[in-house]
């Protein structure tokens, strides 16, 4: 087998774990926000189901959601899941927007009292207090741990792996059956360059984002 050959089933594979990190964050986020609004409820029996979900997400690992997510469907309802990247999808965007949903909630709680009533004094209507004013605030105090969930997300993305996903990871271990080591290298490669310009491109809107010191 050619370089030529290995090279381009190793980018093929990488473009299946770029099309997964992109549509998880497309998902996971607006979900995030929802599920931290759900538990940040006043009405209880809401906020502890929520509770008790992202404790039960956040408490097992993301290779078990997957396989629970590609298996159960099919031994426990009789409908197999039968494609595969959409199962690994809806793993990853639950998963995520559970962690997601404790950083906004983190943010938000964070926002003093004081901002809210000035927003009220100022005649502003709740939504706009919070899109106007809180949220911006939020979006600053949350985007260091935020870059954090989404560069390992870049990183678990080769977990799909394990519902056969043809992502880079398990191209390269099918050429290491092969006898070829080196494509497990060419891995590392990607994933350090795609990390490596997450976190310039994160740097540079922290900085952007400076204005709120």
């Amino acid at each position: 087998m050619t370089f030529q050959q290995v090279a381009l089933s190793l980018a093929e594979g990488f473009l299946e774990n770029c099309r997964l990190f992109i549509e998880t964050l497309l998902f996971s986020i607006p979900l995030g926000l929802i599920i931290s609004f759900g538990s940040m409820s006043k009405f209880k029996p809401l906020s502890m189901l929520i509770k008790v979900i992202v404790w039960c997400i956040r408490g097992t690992p993301l290779m078990l959601q997957l396989f629970v997510v590609f298996y159960v469907p099919g031994l426990v309802f009789g409908v197999p899941m039968r494609n595969r990247m959409l199962a690994a999808l809806v793993a990853f965007v639950i998963n995520y927007a559970c962690y997601f949903s404790e950083i906004f909630r983190g943010g938000i709680e964070s926002i003093s009292k004081g901002q809210y009533e000035a927003g009220q004094v100022l005649g502003l209507s709740k939504s706009q207090i919070f899109f106007k004013i809180i949220l911006l605030q939020v979006t600053k105090r949350i985007m260091p741990p935020m870059s954090n969930e989404i560069i390992t997300l870049v990183k678990d993305t080769s977990l799909a792996r394990v519902i056969a996903v043809s992502e880079i990871l398990l191209a390269a271990e099918r050429f290491a059956g092969k006898g070829l080591i080196w494509p497990l290298f060419f891995t590392g490669v990607y994933f350090l360059v795609f990390c490596g310009g997450l976190t310039l491109l994160f740097g540079y809107i922290e900085k952007k984002m400076s204005y709120f010191n």
